[in-house]
């Protein structure tokens, strides 16, 4: 690692002064680091922190000052890059960085958040993963009533996004929408001291959600000037108060801070640029956050391979604009039954097509680059003319992907594939009809063998004499590297290069194992070795590349003004490269849906689904996506049925490790890979559209927030029966495992019947309080199911112990069937994992002592014949304890007169005493 810069400050009394008076304006959350040229610093907590997330170690530490001195760091510019990457996405930062505009004064340059990183796109090299959506939030709780708005965006394209609607008092629907939208940031009205309970609950649901939160002041909610900057943002010339949105006030105060917050208004290249349209909650499947992490949808930090969630899974998409919407339609399955089977059809169609599919991802996807991005440093005047040229060449392979097309011969296909894709790339094929005249009348496309983008030389007389020296110059350095080819006898094809390198300029290269030919050897130069082989040089080849580096510096210069003509030219087909990378995206995702359904371990089928409300869930031979691509896994299939009035709740029980949270969490999987538009991994499968898929799933402690596990499994449930419709799909497993059995199974129970009678949701349930079972015989629309293991006895080793030939053999079958399994085997988990014997001897000893005592209480219970007879014993015990209190108290009795007493009123009471209720009481 290159070591750090050294920590100089040339007034170190007037900085430590300056900074304090910073840092009293800085915001919470915020790092601010100082740009001081070819490194950079940072102070106090900052210093502190950054010790720690970079360096890991607080000794890299150095005080500027004394008593008690500013603790400050320094960094290269690769360090600084390293850490802002950790500070927006893993710690969540907002980061400042600072340049000095004078002798102490120092001002922010460039700003970014986690949803805002348009400054350090080039700093973070330029590969987010998906887009960084940020959104402000307005709430208004009156009453019960609580009313939201919302306004978001992708600081990268000019929309901006609202939304305003009611939700509950755990703000189920907010919570849905930041996941919808996949938010990176939130931007929340500040506290205050007394600490808003509704303003808190937001923050913790977006945290939980994993946003950054930033809060802003009270004032910069107010929309006063909003109309004002909405009529100079807009693309229509229209006043913004014509616009419908308008009306929702909630989220023009949300606009208003998020404008504000992004620094919309001080760049004068968005005016007339932005669009604004609303978003409503309801055309997509909610999902909670619970469900997303249930259903592995995004990658997670542990996980070891990419198929370990359905992002990975599914992401065979060959361009970054392609990957970023699959990551979006993950977390916005459809509720649409016409846009669902207009993406199904289409899968279909490249799923059927191998050639079609292949010539596609192979040929033509694979050559996009990231349009949105391409679009972007044009808006934002940083292109160059390699970026005119990456849209030349692009638009020149629009029609190889329209001549693809053309060649589909199904005609049940043809129609589809045309309306979605060949008729539009028609359009943008003339579109740019334009563009790719001027690129090849004004750039010199023979250059880009060599990587140079520049003008021809034809355009311009300076230009023309400059580049007659410059291809004289280069026909020179052919012929230096032929010389030298003969006079060190290597290959000049196979052994020795020329090469134009980034840092030497021209120079040549010979590989590693031929280093020594040139070694010690006139008039041959060493310049520098690296993994490729040795750089070295030649006097005449030095004087010719010094050369060639100045005339090739005139030329640019030359030809500068003519650059910026042709970029800005480009610059105006921005709308038409962000129509065609919108295009292609949705293009790359469906064949990678077809890509993925073909190339299974066993291929996916197309589902059918039924409008909202109506028809079953059955799949046949059901399977996890993720769980079947794992190594060395023959996957076990399972059928599934939700069916009306007869298995809308299914409890399944059975053994530790057997498959029970599998089975319940691939049925939603599969349900989500269904309303997305995509094949799905069953033989055959129907499903009724799903308005959300709510899960409780884990034991997901968060005791660094101060909620237990229990708790965290509370609020998890309580989301599900506020916001679960009969529309919604419910996966519950293991709930009430945080508390003592009988509290949980209590309310497990009542969280079950809850909703069977007032909810009516499908839903699954795996558990072991083997007791829920019971709920079948009084709802007919509960269905028992298990996952079936084999017991069977160790076949006798004469090297076994007794105790060990005793040993049950527990076999787990991964199979689903109908019934109840009364045991869970959790002794036997304890002794796949190699237990020490004496722990799981003393198990199984206290777990018979257990099952003796619950079947001795079960034989008493036994006697219990019916719910008239428990009302009637407990009646009769009631009417002997008042009698007994009521003289024990008028007589004052001693201890063992009370006891006597009891005795003799029990004997008195010989209905009491015939109770078969009464006897299981007296057994316990």
């Amino acid at each position: 690692m290159a070591s750090r810069p050294e920590l100089k400050v040339d007034d170190e009394v007037g900085f430590i002064k300056l900074y304090h008076q910073l840092e009293a304006e800085k915001a919470a959350e915020t790092v601010r680091v100082f740009d001081r040229g070819d490194w950079l610093s940072a102070h106090g907590d900052d210093a502190v922190l950054i010790a720690r997330t970079q360096y890991k170690t607080t000794s890299v530490l150095k005080t500027l000052g004394r008593n008690p001195g500013l603790p400050s760091v320094t960094m290269t510019i690769t360090a600084f890059r390293s850490f802002l990457r950790e500070a927006i996405f893993r710690l969540g930062k907002r980061v400042e960085i600072l340049q000095s505009s004078g002798r102490n004064q120092w001002k922010v340059a460039k700003q970014a958040s986690p949803g805002n990183l348009q400054d350090i796109e080039d700093d973070l090299g330029g590969h987010v993963e998906s887009a960084p959506i940020i959104l402000a939030v307005k709430v208004s709780a009156k009453a019960e009533i609580r009313n939201i708005g919302v306004c978001f965006a992708d600081a990268s394209v000019r929309e901006l996004g609202v939304s305003e609607f009611v939700d509950n008092d755990i703000y189920s629907n907010f919570e849905s929408l930041l996941i919808q939208l996949g938010v990176k940031e939130c931007l929340i009205q500040y506290e205050g001291k007394q600490k808003d309970p509704e303003l808190h609950k937001v923050r913790a649901i977006a945290e939980n959600c994993g946003c950054a939160v930033s809060e802003r002041p009270q004032a910069d909610f107010g929309n006063r000037d909003i109309e004002q900057d909405l009529s100079r943002l807009m693309r229509d010339e229209k006043s913004a108060s014509t616009l419908p949105q308008t009306d929702l006030k909630l989220a023009m105060s949300a606009a208003a801070v998020l404008i504000k917050y992004l620094g919309v208004m001080s760049d004068p290249t968005n005016f007339g640029e932005y669009r604004l349209y609303q978003h409503d909650l309801s055309q997509y499947m909610k999902l909670d956050s619970s469900a997303l992490k249930a259903l592995n949808l995004m990658p997670g930090p542990k996980d070891g391979s990419k198929t370990m969630n359905l992002y990975g899974l599914l992401n065979h998409c060959k361009t970054p604009v392609g990957s970023r919407l699959l990551a979006q339609w993950l977390k916005q399955p459809l509720m649409n039954l016409d846009e669902i089977e207009k993406r199904q059809r289409l899968v279909e169609a490249f799923v059927n097509d191998t050639e079609l599919r292949q010539t596609l991802q192979e040929e033509h996807l694979r050559s996009i680059p990231d349009l949105y991005r391409l679009a972007k440093k044009f808006q934002r005047k940083k292109a160059s003319l390699e970026d005119v040229v990456r849209a030349y060449q692009v638009a020149i392979r629009i029609p190889d992907f329209i001549g693809t097309f053309e060649g589909v011969m199904d005609e049940q296909y043809k129609d589809p594939l045309d309306e979605e894709y060949t008729n539009k790339l028609r359009s943008f094929a003339d579109s740019f009809q334009k563009l790719q005249e001027m690129v090849e009348t004004t750039v010199d496309l023979d250059a880009l063998d060599n990587h140079e983008f520049i003008i021809k030389s034809e355009f311009d007389d300076g230009l023309r004499i400059i580049r007659k020296k410059l291809d004289k110059l280069r026909y020179d350095l052919e012929k230096e590297h032929t010389k030298a080819a003969d006079d060190l006898n290597q290959d000049p094809e196979k052994k020795l290069f020329l090469e134009n390198h980034r840092v030497h300029g021209w120079c040549l290269r010979l590989t590693r194992n031929e280093a020594a030919a040139i070694r010690n050897k006139k008039p041959y130069q060493e310049i520098s070795t690296q993994k490729n082989g040795v750089y070295f040089t030649t006097p005449a080849m030095s004087a010719m590349r010094r050369e060639f580096d100045q005339l090739s510096e005139r030329y640019n210069r030359t030809q500068s003004g003519l650059v910026s003509e042709v970029v800005n030219v480009a610059a105006s087909y921005c709308p038409v490269i962000e129509k065609l990378a919108g295009v292609l995206a949705h293009l790359d995702v469906i064949v990678s849906f077809a890509h993925v359904s073909v190339h299974a371990p066993t291929a996916y089928v197309r589902p059918t689904l039924h409008p909202r409300g109506t028809g079953n869930t059955i799949l046949k031979e059901a399977r996890h996506p993720c769980m079947e691509m794992q190594d060395d896994i023959s996957f076990i299939t399972n059928d599934v049925s939700l069916i009306r009035g007869e298995s809308e709740f299914l409890i399944i029980t059975g053994p530790n490790m057997g498959g029970k949270s599998t089975f319940i969490r691939q049925i939603g999987v599969i349900a989500l890979m269904a309303q997305i538009g995509c094949f799905v991994p069953c033989s055959s499968a129907e499903l009724t559209l799903f308005d959300c898929i709510l899960a409780r799933v884990g034991a997901s402690d968060s005791q660094l927030k101060g909620v237990s596990t229990f708790m965290a499994e509370m609020l998890e449930t309580a989301n599900i029966l506020k916001t679960a419709t009969r529309e919604s799909l419910v996966i519950v497993d293991e709930l009430g495992r945080g508390t003592s059995t009988y509290d949980g199974f209590g309310l497990a129970w009542a969280i079950s019947e809850h909703i069977i009678k007032e909810i009516g949701a499908f839903a699954m349930f795996a558990t072991h309080f083997h007791e829920l079972t019971a709920l079948v015989e009084t709802y007919p629309q509960v269905q028992n199911l298990h996952v079936v293991a084999h017991i069977g006895d160790v076949d006798g080793d004469t090297s076994m112990s007794g105790a060990e030939k005793k040993r049950k053999e527990v076999t787990l079958l991964y199979k689903v069937e109908p019934g109840i399994s009364d045991q869970s085997f959790g002794i036997h988990v304890a002794e796949l994992v190699r237990f020490p014997a004496k722990v799981v001897n003393m198990a199984k000893r206290k777990a018979d002592e257990l099952e003796d005592f619950s079947s001795h209480s079960s034989e008493g219970a036994a006697a219990l014949a019916s719910k008239v007879e428990v009302e009637e014993g407990s009646r009769l015990l009631k009417e002997v304890l008042l009698e007994w209190k009521e003289r024990v108290e008028r007589e004052g009795l001693e201890k063992d007169a009370q006891v006597a007493l009891m005795r003799d009123l029990v004997k008195e009471k010989e209905g009491l005493l015939r109770s078969p209720w009464f006897e299981g009481v007296r057994a316990l």
